[in-house]
């Protein structure tokens, strides 16, 4: 059994050593234990800085392609490498090197095939109350969409059995926590959360200069992975709250009509008569979008059986 350990960095030479420092040597049910660091077009020293602190693989990306990317990029480099098992972790030192037994634990007795880390949030004192919301809206959204009860699904702090971080593609390039977890409740990829610790990270994120972008990002990846894979879901509450207010209009004029013979109101019926449309057309795209989403699993299926042959021929 071969457990590699992944970090995604960029530019961070100055909590790589640390990281590194903290992470297992050896792992128990894992006969080889392996470093492998992402370095997503980092400026500073952070390959050597990986080489020279006992990362087993690195992997250099020539241009910055954001964290989405340069998880993909490991997921597929540990599978090439031949890990049974890969946990993801942060370049900043945020999780302890201690928890990963405690994430490896339920892949290793066959309980599930994908294990979150479940970080105390509301003890986290350099998240900001906005933030600390965010979370658990992301957390919630996820729920909603996977069907899977996963408390921190904005969680890097991650698991993957080797069936599982095969049948993975991520499609924005932001972050891949949370679309992720909805692609694998989706696919019906078994889930589950251990709560794990974290130290202080003091030093701003990579992945977002301001509290607003973080705002306008976070809310932007939970809309569109929620209409990536539930978008018959998504339109039909679009059309719904268009289309009430409308019905509503309508069944007013149709009141005043036989009642008073509706002079007047004519210009609410066709206000209600323009929602109702709006909430049909938006019901169109909705099975529409459904319909492509049908065709995106297909394509998902090819990819995994393809990924699955490569590695076949790789082992032969």
């Amino acid at each position: 059994m071969k457990l590699i350990i992944q970090i995604p960095c960029f530019n961070e030479e100055q909590t790589l050593p640390a990281t590194l420092a903290d992470l297992p040597s050896e792992v128990e049910g894992f006969d080889v234990t392996e470093y492998l660091v992402i370095d997503d077009g980092s400026t500073d020293n952070t390959t050597e800085i990986a080489r020279e602190h006992g990362a087993h693989h690195v992997v250099k990306l020539v241009k910055n392609r954001g964290l989405a990317r340069a998880f993909m990029t490991g997921l597929e480099e540990c599978l090439r490498q031949g890990a049974d098992v890969i946990v993801n972790t942060d370049g900043d030192n945020q999780y302890r090197g201690e928890c990963i037994q405690s994430l490896v634990n339920p892949i290793l007795s066959g309980e599930t095939q994908i294990v979150v880390g479940a970080r105390p949030i509301s003890e986290i004192k350099t998240f900001s109350p906005i933030k600390k919301f965010l979370q658990y809206l992301g957390s919630w959204v996820v729920k909603i969409a996977s069907g899977a009860n996963i408390p921190d699904a904005p969680s890097g702090f991650r698991a993957y059995h080797h069936d599982a971080a095969i049948r993975l593609q991520v499609n924005n390039n932001y972050t891949y926590t949370l679309e992720t977890i909805i692609q694998a409740g989706r696919m019906g990829i078994p889930m589950t959360s251990v709560p794990v610790s974290v130290n202080r990270v003091d030093r701003p994120s990579r992945l977002f200069r301001s509290t607003f972008e973080y705002v306008f990002r976070s809310i932007s990846t939970i809309i569109r992975v929620f209409v990536l894979y539930c978008p018959l879901q998504f339109f039909f509450y679009l059309a719904a709250i268009v289309s009430i207010p409308g019905l509503l209009g309508i069944g007013r004029f149709l009141y005043f009509y036989f009642t008073e013979g509706g002079a007047g109101h004519v210009q609410s019926l066709v206000i209600s008569g323009v929602l109702v449309a709006l909430g049909s057309i938006l019901m169109a795209v909705g099975l529409l979008a459904d319909l492509i989403s049908s065709n995106r699993r297909l394509l998902e299926d090819i990819r995994v059986r393809q990924i699955k042959m490569d590695l076949e021929s790789r082992d032969q």
